[in-house]
């Protein structure tokens, strides 16, 4: 089936990955992103889009550091421009499709399934939740529907090198040596070739109300583990040093239990981290 959809933060590091791939399936795309000039804080520009069948909201600011520098902005540009496109939805009769984040705090087990409490540790987890509670009460109260994704680490080519693997690749590549903090915390990472193909079974997906989905592979990695197959890789001699100075609140480990997403949408990542690394070093 196809449909027009509207993808919103289109120019950015997965929109510009997701895009293409929904054109390729025969999807009409209306592309929203600040760096086009349009502003979904906006209320009376947003108000005006036409008709469509699906937003695919995944606008927002996403380094944690600056969530706590800038706590006001961050909080400002995600929950309202998550404001905006549910009650666009609302009015256009239109489904959501909403990216979140990791939302769980400190695990309380492991694998972490979709029914592990949520607790926000920064201000910009905290800005997620709040959305998703927004994404709940407008299915509740106006009855759209809203399938919510919780991708844990996504990686992949284009993404901001303020995060650890563009991070490590960036010193590879201009410092022949590779300079890091605590070398101990696992993250369960994702390809962002895998996240794009989860979005596009989602626009096709109409099984469901309102819906919450981990996105990962169900193996984590530490930062050390990281950093020395990045090297390995690279083949060149490359000394890696730790500092092992740890961050207030750190969580050392996340593995995402993903049987959920695997059985209602047919989805699996195929993306090794070694295949996903290896894509990096030769792009």
């Amino acid at each position: 089936m196809k449909n027009k959809v509207l993808v919103t933060g289109s120019a950015g590091f997965i929109g510009s990955k997701l895009v293409p791939a929904l054109i390729n399936k025969g999807h009409e795309i209306i592309e929203l992103d600040l760096k086009n000039g349009f502003d979904l804080t906006n209320w009376e520009s947003v108000k005006q889009i036409r008709k469509f069948d699906v937003i695919i909201h995944l606008a927002a600011r996403v380094f944690v550091p600056d969530s706590y520098k800038f706590p006001r902005e961050f909080y400002d540009n995600n929950i309202v421009s998550t404001l905006n496109m549910l009650e666009l939805c609302k009015r256009t009769n239109s489904r959501m499709i909403y990216i979140s984040s990791y939302v769980y705090g400190k695990p309380q087990y492991f694998p972490i399934d979709e029914k592990h409490p949520v607790s926000a540790l920064n201000p910009y987890a905290q800005s997620k939740i709040i959305s998703e509670q927004l994404c709940k009460g407008y299915n509740r109260d106006f009855g759209v529907p809203v399938i919510i994704f919780r991708p844990f680490n996504i990686y992949g080519l284009g993404q901001n090198e303020n995060f650890l693997i563009p991070l490590i690749l960036k010193q590879i590549h201009e410092q022949g040596e590779v300079h890091l903090k605590d070398s101990r915390p696992k993250r369960d990472f994702i390809h962002v070739d895998d996240v794009v193909k989860a979005y596009c079974k989602a626009v096709e997906y109409n099984k469901t109300d309102f819906d919450i989905f981990n996105l990962s592979t169900g193996v984590s990695y530490s930062v050390k583990e990281i950093a020395e197959i990045l090297v390995k890789n690279s083949g060149e001699e490359v000394k890696i040093e730790f500092t092992e100075e740890q961050r207030e609140n750190e969580i050392l480990n996340t593995v995402a239990d993903i049987k959920k997403v695997k059985d209602r949408m047919d989805w699996q990542p195929i993306i090794s981290i070694e295949e996903g690394l290896s894509k990096l070093l030769s792009s």
